[in-house]
């Protein structure tokens, strides 16, 4: 009777010690963070442009999907923010831009394309070279600032996988392997008085 009473406590017991030892084999294979190694804005004729640089590598499940002519969509996140007492933060700028990282397996080129641009590369890891480097972005007109303002900048890069084929982004969703993102990276901008 205390034999029948207590199997059902060992069973549990020996199956739990077994999945956390299944577990514990298992090596990680989830997908790195994107570091921000730097952002600053640099004052260009109509305002002011981003330049940023990122760090990551891709792991193998990503790496495969590039090299089997699935592409991958690096999307690049700006924000600048005024803090306010008296109500909520004023936004005066949000705005994206999508860098869209593909092979071609007939010409052996990985290329790299964003808007109307389109480069061509013969080995990932040049391609990738040119993802990780965001530089003269157009990122704040001089009407969205006032002069003499403080503001907050803020930027980050994730691996956008809303934009990949449909049966993709459902594997995306459960699968740590295709969550590639970045933190904020956060500093504060002085809208001179007139970008040179």
């Amino acid at each position: 009777m205390t034999i029948k009473r207590f199997f059902p406590l060992r069973l549990a017991a020996v199956l739990w010690a077994a999945l956390t030892l299944c577990l514990a084999a298992v090596p990680s294979a989830h997908a790195d963070p994107i570091a921000v190694q730097r952002a600053s804005l640099q004052s260009d004729g109509n305002g002011w442009s981003l330049d940023a640089r990122f760090d990551f590598e891709l792991n193998s499940s990503l790496e495969d999907a590039v090299n089997k002519a699935i592409p991958l969509y690096f999307t690049t996140d700006f924000e600048l923010s005024r803090a306010r007492w008296y109500w909520f933060d004023e936004q005066p700028v949000s705005v994206s831009q999508t860098i869209r990282l593909s092979f071609q397996p007939l010409t052996r080129e990985y290329r790299v394309s964003t808007g109307g641009l389109q480069l061509g590369f013969p080995t990932l890891k040049e391609a990738l070279a040119v993802v990780k480097h965001v530089t003269s972005w157009h990122v704040i007109d001089k009407s969205q600032v006032r002069p003499g303002e403080t503001y907050t900048a803020s930027v980050r890069m994730q691996l956008d996988t809303a934009l990949m084929p449909k049966p993709f982004q459902v594997d995306a969703v459960n699968n740590r392997d295709w969550n590639l993102v970045s933190d904020w990276k956060r500093f504060t901008f002085t809208a001179a008085e007139r970008a040179k």
